[in-house]
Parts: C-alpha cells; sequence; structure tokens
C-alpha cells in the first residue's frame, strides 16, 4: 500500500538530504511536488490544500532554514503533519461496560463488510473475548451463508433465521441470544446496495434505534478513492457513524483514501484490511503508516505480528536448539511456516527500515516457500534430522516425491548447512577480522 506515493515522495525527499542550506523558494518547489504527489495519490484536494499551508508554515521558519540539515527538518514536519492528516492516534474500539457490546457493520454491497465483520470477530476472540456474528443482511440469501461459513472457519457463533424478513426484529433477538449464552460482543452484519438509497438508510436507521450499537463502523473499498471518501461523508450525515474501516488496502498503491478520509468526515479510521485472509486486519496506527508511507518502516507492527506468531516458549526452544547445534530441517520446516503466517512477504520486508527501499524492485516468490516444505516433506524423520545421509539415491528419491529437482534438492541442503554455519558463530564465535557471517540466503527472491 501507498507504494506509488512513497516513491514519488523518496525520490523528493532524496534532493533535499544532503543539502546544507535552503532558500525559501527552494521549500516552495519542495511543496509543489509534494502537492502534485498527493493529488496524483487521489487525495482529496481540499486536504491537500490544507496540508501544503501547515507545512509551508512550519518549514519557512528561521529553525528550518538556518538549521544544519534543513533537508531533514522538513521530512520531519511532513511526517508530523501526515500523522495528524491521518487522525493523531490510534483509537480503538469502545467496549461496553455492560455487555454485550454492540458494533453496527455498515457500508456498500461489495466494500467487503461481511468478511470484515468476521474478521473482526476473529480479533476480537484472539483477545479473548466472546465474539458472535449476526447475519442482519436479509437481502441477500448468499450473505447469511457467506457469514456462516466464516463463522464456522473462526469457530464464532453466527445467529441467523432463514424465516425472519424484518432485521430489526432479529437484531432485537440477537441481543437476547447473546446474553443468554454469555457473548461479550455483537457484531451485526447489515445489508448493503450498490449505491445509497432512502431504502438503505431507513433500514440501518431502524436497527440503529432498536439497538443502540456502541459502534457504528462504515467499511469501504480503499480502492475506489475519494469514492470511499465522499459515501462515507454520507453515511456520517445520514445516520452517523463512529468510526471507519478500509479494505483492501494491500491493493491500493495510492492511499488517497485513507489520506483523506479523517480529515473530510472527521471519523477515525480504525482498522484496516490488508489481505484476504481472515487475520489480515491491522488496527490502523497514524503514526506507523506515517512512517511506511515515508519510507521509515513499521518496527513496532512488526514486533507485534512476531509476538501473535511466535510465543515465548517457541522462541526458548529455537534459542537451546541454537545453543545446543540441533537445529534439524524440521524446525527449519516450522520457521518458514510462522513467518507466512504473518502476512504476505513483502509486506513484512517493508516494515524494516531501509529494506523496503533496497528491494523495491525485487520479485518474491512465496511458492519456494512451498517449494521447501514439499522437499522437506519428502524426506524421512531420520533424513530431516541428520541431512547429511542424502546420498545421491535419496536425493532422487526426495526430488521425485516433491515434484522437484535435484538442484532444488542441493540448494536447500547448501543453505541449511549455511545456516547452520551461522547459528554456530552466532554462539560467540566471529568470522575473519570479526565480523559476523553473511546470512545465507533462505528468502525466496
Amino acid at each position: 500500500m501507498f507504494d506509488s506515493l512513497s516513491e514519488r515522495l523518496d525520490g523528493i525527499f532524496r534532493k533535499l538530504r544532503g543539502r546544507g542550506y535552503l532558500k525559501e523558494e527552494d521549500i516552495d518547489t519542495v511543496l509543489r511536488e509534494i502537492r502534485l504527489s498527493l493529488l496524483e495519490a487521489d487525495v482529496n484536494f481540499r486536504v491537500v490544500k490544507e496540508f501544503i499551508a501547515r507545512i509551508r508554515e512550519k518549514a519557512i521558519g528561521a529553525e528550518v532554514l538556518k538549521s544544519l540539515t534543513p533537508g531533514q527538518q522538513v521530512v520531519k514536519i511532513v511526517h508530523e503533519e501526515l500523522i495528524n492528516l491521518l487522525g493523531g492516534t490510534a483509537e480503538k474500539i469502545q467496549l461496553s461496560p455492560n455487555p454485550p457490546t454492540i458494533i453496527m457493520m455498515v457500508g456498500l454491497h461489495g466494500s467487503g463488510k461481511t468478511t470484515t465483520s468476521a474478521k473482526l470477530a476473529h480479533h476480537f476472540k484472539k483477545q479473548g473475548r466472546r465474539p458472535m456474528l449476526v447475519a442482519a443482511d436479509l437481502q441477500r440469501p448468499a450473505a447469511i451463508d457467506q457469514l456462516v461459513t466464516l463463522g464456522g472457519q473462526i469457530d464464532v457463533p453466527v445467529f441467523h433465521s432463514r424465516e425472519e424478513k424484518d432485521p430489526v426484529t432479529l437484531s432485537q433477538a440477537s441481543i437476547s441470544e447473546a446474553k443468554k449464552t454469555a457473548m461479550d460482543i455483537l457484531i451485526l452484519d447489515t445489508a448493503g446496495r450498490l449505491h445509497i438509497d432512502d431504502e438503505l438508510m431507513s433500514q440501518l436507521s431502524g436497527i440503529r434505534d432498536a439497538v443502540t450499537p456502541s459502534e457504528i463502523l462504515f467499511v469501504a473499498d480503499a480502492m475506489t478513492g475519494q469514492d470511499a471518501v465522499n459515501i462515507a461523508r454520507s453515511f456520517n450525515e445520514q445516520i452517523g457513524i463512529d468510526g471507519i474501516i478500509l479494505t483492501k488496502m494491500d491493493g491500493d498503491a495510492r492511499g488517497g483514501a485513507a489520506l483523506s478520509v479523517r480529515h473530510v468526515t472527521g471519523k477515525p479510521i480504525k482498522f484496516i484490511g490488508v489481505g484476504e485472509k481472515i487475520e489480515m486486519l491491522e488496527p490502523f496506527h497514524p503514526d506507523r503508516i506515517a512512517s511506511r508511507i515515508l519510507g521509515m518502516g513499521d518496527v513496532l507492527s512488526l514486533i507485534e505480528k512476531a509476538q501473535e506468531t511466535v510465543t515465548e516458549e517457541d522462541a526458548l526452544r529455537l534459542q537451546r536448539k541454537i545453543i545446543e547445534e540441533s537445529f534439524t530441517l524440521e524446525d527449519l520446516k516450522e520457521q518458514l511456516k510462522k513467518i507466512r503466517s504473518m502476512g504476505p512477504l513483502e509486506n513484512i520486508l517493508s516494515m524494516i527500515p531501509g529494506l523496503g527501499k533496497q528491494l523495491k524492485n525485487v520479485q518474491v516468490d512465496e511458492k519456494e516457500f512451498t517449494k521447501v516444505e514439499a522437499i522437506i516433506n519428502s524426506m524421512t524423520p531420520r533424513e530431516r534430522r541428520n541431512p547429511h545421509i542424502l546420498n545421491g539415491s535419496r536425493k532422487k528419491r526426495v526430488a521425485r516425491g516433491s515434484g522437484t529437482s535435484i538442484t532444488d534438492v542441493n540448494r536447500l541442503l547448501k543453505q541449511y548447512k549455511e545456516m547452520k554455519r551461522m547459528m554456530k558463530m552466532l554462539k560467540g564465535k566471529k568470522g575473519k577480522k570479526g565480523k559476523m557471517p553473511r546470512l545465507p540466503n533462505i528468502m525466496p527472491f
């Protein structure tokens, strides 16, 4: 996400870095380029105008023009203003002191509302909550089936009825069911349309008045850009919303919706959808997103993803294997699985400061992970523990069983051997001239 904008801004700021002196005309030139970059990223033109004005006001001050590193000062100001534009601080969903907390999901048809409802339920379940989904979209029979299927995948109950025709009655009944079964989060997946109409708004208003939700969350497709922003404003004006979830952010290289919607609606972005998988819903942190846009990485999000994937017990077990030099191919397979479960590799690498730029034009083929797993799975348990016993005939059998070539098998074994050598040095030994060894290339690019 934000690839196009990040690339443009990086080029602009690269010209500034290293400049020992900036004149007011230099800053005006840079601001014109930033303005054009934001407009091309489909950011609302009024938002761009105010954003540039705030940056100019700060950037032409004496502390910038007379600074030893004026270029860095300008980048710092842009970073701060981006954070403000995106909302300043992260805003969580407000939980009701008297369960269940009722969350009403609204939006147009096709925005990803039903899938996002399930993702949100999964998010709360990971936190130890007891969520229940409510299939309140009675216009589309397929919506009920979709939500029931998604609920089954994450082991979350779905309250639904194929006989009830009134979503207000169904929603009221779901509250009684949630209290009876001690559910503390109730997520209502309401009906959408391909466009805004009076019938849709009347139905949503009826549900809102009947259940008094703690939060009304508008779900918008980020790839629709300013259309998403304008529709969010209409929903807020007609029924009132408390927050926004932007879906399909992984497919939006421009980022115009994310950079405009808070300013236009006055409502915070609370979550972003970054992939199709059920776990790919991230809380929205303005400071982290601003850092990603400016190519500064996002270490905090990376740490959180790692903590979700690797428990303290897993980390200690891996540390023990490194110390004892007992890291096997089976362990390698498990580590690769954990890396894959953190999300697309491009997203993970982009969170590491500086690395995203270096790998901008590198093609990441995650199928290579599948190939490595297939090779390891084709080995016997003894071969995984002792790969040195893999002679020519064994390698041929493994290649045939995994649908790969002997060259692929040899490459994996060589990489594994390099990794073992590196781990041995990590125990305290150093290479020539006291340098750590170069990491073996186990990534699929």
